[in-house]
């Protein structure tokens, strides 16, 4: 079934048109960039944002004024400030559950042609899939790597460079998984000071203060509802690799994410699909060197060495200590809400306080931060990380951890900062560089809201259901079409076979009068008659 999926989305990826980020295609073009206008028209009634069916409105953007904090010094520099404001003034505004950069999708959590079926997948844990799950996976993961996206372009130069009147488009074609590499690039990527080297790179969208956990877990929704539409799976949810108490990279294995190549240790074995993907974005010193942005082409092999670290910067992985206490933490930020805050909640699971104390440390990565230096390649580099697909294992499971601490404190949104918090952090900030938006404060909440859970968090009679039974339903859906077909076909052979000895019978019968009424040289052509001969081939051809 696994490989119907691929062939039939391979199949697919012939016919995407190509084009000229996370821009969406139809707003990447001269006319959008001059009118600043990004509000596609819906194909299912064929009016902008759908508005004729009720589904969305064109409508002006209206970004947060709340102050940032001091790390960020500069104004109008930067394209991702004011978030979309460089590209889009007027963008769709989605009514009731309908979403997308066209409202021509559901928000997350609701399926269904009017978007009314609210449905609740579950995350499982890598390691407990099946082989064909795992299987399954890992071909998602390289079919994403190889197909082009059909709803969106990157961008590979600033809004200056396209000219006044976006005469000179600079956006590019990329695969769906190379997609959500370069976003996340282009949000932690240094700020252009004009110049080459001329950079300030005190600046991130999603690291280092409050919007981290927020803005990963619409990254993680996003690129699961990218894989669904991509495969037609939409049971499709992304696993979580569990790494407490953990001493080495028990999913780096060739039948997994890929163990070490025996030839060089700093590459992927041969025995991996892995092994011959090409990274994107993993270079920023030469991007600032040329005051350019990432090109989105390959720039060599994916790269990984675990537990080769620097032993000084990570002592040890997390251990399931480690994650109480920090899910202990009553406070999501304090102080200047950046990586210096002490018994903050979210500076400790990224990793830059000590899960024993809850205070600030320099020189060590703990937690999350951990987990990227340990793989010692590709991942330990925050603006290349995502080119691992070790990286999507270990969100989901931080997203795991942030849902624990939410359900434990249920915090309202009023404990989530509406200013002076790093540039993009705030409540009201619209996430960089998602199109269609969101913003920060609305993802300060649970997940069952948003339409997933995770099965180690569920109770145990749920859990058993979804670790056991679920699997093997979804598996009976996937081809009750086969099993309905066979049934079909057993009821026309029973059908065959039993019209077959009936006429057998009937036959039988016509020859014993004809026994009894007829002479010998009779009895022969009738035998051998041409119209019985016929009948006979037709049924054994049909059988």
């Amino acid at each position: 079934m696994v490989l119907l999926v691929v062939l039939g989305s391979l199949l697919q990826m012939l016919f995407l048109r190509s084009c000229v980020g996370q821009f969406p295609r139809p707003c990447a073009n001269t006319e959008a960039l001059r009118t600043k206008q990004c509000c596609p028209v819906w194909e299912g009634d064929g009016s902008a944002c759908g508005a004729t069916s009720g589904r969305g409105f064109c409508q002006d953007v209206t970004v947060s004024e709340e102050p940032h904090g001091p790390q960020y010094p500069h104004t109008g520099i930067d394209d991702r400030e004011r978030w979309p404001l460089a590209f889009y003034n007027r963008t769709c505004q989605c009514a009731s559950n309908y979403g997308g950069f066209d409202c021509g999708e559901c928000r997350f959590g609701y399926f269904g042609p009017g978007c009314a079926e609210q449905r609740e997948s579950v995350r499982r844990n890598f390691l407990s899939l099946s082989v064909a799950e795992q299987q399954r996976f890992i071909s998602y993961l390289n079919l994403a790597k190889n197909t082009v996206t059909a709803d969106y372009v990157i961008v590979t130069g600033t809004r200056a460079e396209m000219g006044t009147n976006g005469e000179n488009p600079m956006f590019s074609d990329v695969s769906v998984y190379d997609l959500f590499v370069w976003m996340h690039y282009y949000v932690s990527r240094d700020t252009l000071l004009g110049g080459p080297g001329n950079v300030w790179p005190d600046i991130d969208f999603a690291h280092e203060s409050a919007a981290f956990l927020p803005w990963h877990r619409v990254y993680l929704l996003h690129w699961e509802h990218e894989i669904r539409k991509m495969t037609g799976d939409f049971n499709f949810t992304i696993p979580y690799w569990d790494w407490r108490d953990a001493t080495d990279c028990t999913v780096c294995t060739d039948n997994l994410m890929g163990g070490r190549s025996l030839l060089n240790h700093n590459l992927i074995s041969p025995g991996s699909v892995f092994s011959s993907w090409k990274v994107i974005c993993t270079q920023p010193e030469e991007y600032n060197s040329k005051a350019a942005l990432c090109p989105g082409t390959g720039e060599g092999p994916l790269l990984r060495n675990p537990g080769n670290h620097d032993p000084n910067r990570v002592r040890r992985l997390p251990t399931s200590a480690d994650v109480e206490f920090v899910v202990g933490i009553e406070t999501y930020e304090t102080g200047a809400m950046d990586r210096q805050a002490n018994m903050s909640f979210r500076n400790s699971l990224e990793g830059f306080a000590s899960p024993e104390t809850g205070m600030a440390i320099t020189g060590q990565s703990t937690m999350h931060n951990a987990l990227h230096v340990f793989m010692n390649g590709t991942m330990s580099s925050v603006q290349g990380s995502a080119n691992d697909p070790i990286f999507l294992l270990h969100h989901t499971f931080i997203d795991s951890i942030y849902e624990q601490w939410l359900r434990r404190h249920t915090p309202p949104r009023s404990r989530y900062p509406t200013s002076n918090a790093p540039i993009g952090h705030n409540d009201g900030y619209y996430m960089v560089p998602f199109l269609p938006l969101y913003r920060n404060g609305d993802y300060f909440l649970g997940n069952k809201v948003l339409g997933y859970e995770y099965s180690y968090l569920l109770d145990p009679g749920t859990r058993f259901v979804q670790e056991f039974l679920t699997p093997y339903m979804q598996e009976a859906q996937l081809i009750w079409q086969w099993l309905l077909g066979a049934g079909l076909i057993g009821a026309i052979l029973a059908g065959i076979v039993m019209t077959t000895g009936a006429l057998f019978v009937r036959r039988r019968s016509q020859n014993r009068k004809m026994k009894s009424t007829s002479s010998f040289g009779e009895r022969q052509p009738l035998l051998h008659s041409s119209s019985e001969e016929g009948s006979g081939t037709s049924y054994q051809t049909t059988l």
